[in-house]
């Protein structure tokens, strides 16, 4: 598997770290989440240069993830507002901020905290089943096949076709 084409895989993971599979993509959508928007926040706050924040910026706008929005006609401005796309990479950050907090936060705790808007609680995120509601945990999911599933793409599709076969 080579890594400038991982998006030309047929893996879900595969062609999601395609997109923002580096450490520089997911510090911009996390600030991004924290509702940074223009280029110079951005650099301000990530330290990164202002050639690999272009790149990645434009990356993440290319996959349709952010977009693109003049804030200043002169001299031209623009900001980076997530798409809806975007936005549907939230439960992948808070995934990784979950873990983070369990694993990595030190003797002073969590260095933010969440609270849900409509219930007014603090939370911790968890995945749940979309069909029962429980929470997933991973010796309890099996995976099969799916239809864009071909044959030798991933092995674990193909243990599943071959112990399907054998029984």
């Amino acid at each position: 598997m080579r890594w400038d084409a991982l998006e030309d895989e047929s893996c879900s993971i595969s062609r999601t770290l395609a997109v923002i599979g580096d450490r520089w993509s997911i510090l911009v959508l996390r600030d991004c989440f924290l509702r940074v928007r223009r280029f110079e926040e951005f650099q301000s706050r990530l330290g990164i240069t202002r050639h690999l924040l272009a790149d990645r910026l434009k990356k993440l706008v290319r996959h349709g993830v952010l977009r693109r929005v003049p804030y200043q006609t002169s001299p031209k401005r623009h900001e980076y507002v997530l798409t809806q796309k975007g936005l549907d990479l939230y439960p992948i950050l808070m995934a990784v901020v979950h873990w983070g907090d369990i694993h990595m936060a030190d003797e002073r705790g969590r260095p933010l905290l969440h609270r849900h808007k409509t219930c007014g609680h603090l939370f911790n995120p968890v995945m749940v089943c979309s069909e029962c509601g429980e929470p997933l945990k991973a010796r309890e999911v099996e995976i099969q096949p799916g239809p864009g599933a071909q044959s030798g793409d991933h092995p674990a599709v193909s243990a599943v076709q071959r112990a399907r076969q054998a029984s």
